[in-house]
């Protein structure tokens, strides 16, 4: 078997819905089901067990004994709400939560692949992954700063083999849910049907209006390089998942705007309050992810805003 956390979720879904598609459908998933509409996220795939979030822990000696056992475990549940500033809440569900489940697995040995952020770089020019690189600006980038931390300290005694996947800006299908915090796609795409307008922010961080710069990526390259750590039995560490490019927001909302065939850029004062929490750029080094052997290149923000927008308005 194997365990999807945050199954009902925006890259959890997907990598279920691959799986599927590799022949495999003896997967678990774990999430809070709160949110009842994340049903949409997998009312077409097929999984055989299902655990909420805060009973699996106590679940897992039995998960893992019954239907030939746990082969892998995908971590990809978390709090990812980047403007919560509860650090109790954060720390609990994206440091302790990740710490007591890797515990399990570490006990038989079973292979740990689990999301990381790039918000762990917070304002540094250089995403690398390295100690030098790594200033967070919120909480939540601190709660998964945090966790790569624990990790490179059990790393060297891990019976398991454990992959961080510091992901960087995620587009694509499956996202609804996540409503003020689904991509810029969904929500300049909601902005351009209903006003007519994109909204992007004016000048800030020594830029020109909507010249702030991230490395998006499309959620199906993310699933991609996910899987292949999954299967990759020689490779351990942590890594970035982006696309090594970042184009800007105006990038972004000419993608847009394009697939609609209408539509204008309107440009809003940046709000002060975000001014220290904010990743004007980001742009994944691939270095140490090229070395461990992965090759995939991943669409361009053309590309894949285009086909998310065929998914999305089909």
């Amino acid at each position: 078997m194997i365990v999807v956390t945050g199954g009902l979720g925006f890259i959890g879904s997907n990598l279920v819905r691959a799986l599927n598609a590799r022949g495999r459908d003896d997967i678990v998933v774990v999430d809070d089901f709160t949110n009842g509409r994340k049903m949409a996220n997998l009312r077409d795939a097929t999984i055989c067990d299902y655990h909420d979030r805060h009973a699996f822990l106590a679940r897992f000696e039995h998960v893992a004994r019954t239907g030939g056992g746990i082969e892998l475990v995908y971590h990809l549940g978390a709090c990812s709400d980047t403007t919560e500033w509860n650090g109790v809440r954060m720390m609990d569900d994206n440091f302790a939560y990740s710490r007591d489940l890797l515990d399990l697995c570490e006990t038989r040995g079973i292979p740990f692949i689990y999301a990381s952020s790039a918000a762990v770089y917070g304002a540094s020019a250089h995403c690398v992954e390295d100690a030098r690189s790594e200033a967070p600006l919120n909480v939540y980038g601190y709660s998964k700063l945090a966790f790569d931390q624990h990790v490179r300290q059990r790393l060297p005694r891990s019976r398991s083999r454990i992959i961080g996947l510091r992901y960087f800006n995620v587009y694509g299908p499956r996202e609804t849910h996540k409503g003020r915090m689904a991509s810029v796609a969904f929500h300049f795409n909601a902005q351009l049907k209903q006003e007519g307008v994109v909204r992007l922010f004016g000048p800030s961080h020594g830029v020109d209006a909507g010249e702030q710069r991230r490395d998006f990526i499309h959620v199906d390259d993310v699933v991609a390089q996910t899987l292949w750590c999954g299967e990759a039995a020689t490779v351990t560490g942590i890594y970035n998942c982006g696309t090594g490019r970042a184009p800007s927001f105006n990038d972004v909302a000419r993608a847009v705007i394009a697939w609609h065939g209408r539509g204008e850029v309107e440009y809003i004062p940046f709000p002060t309050d975000l001014i220290a929490a904010y990743q004007a750029h980001t742009q994944a080094d691939l270095s140490h992810t090229r070395a461990a052997g992965y090759r995939h290149d991943a669409r361009t923000v053309e590309v894949g805003i285009r086909e998310y927008l065929d998914w999305l308005n089909g």
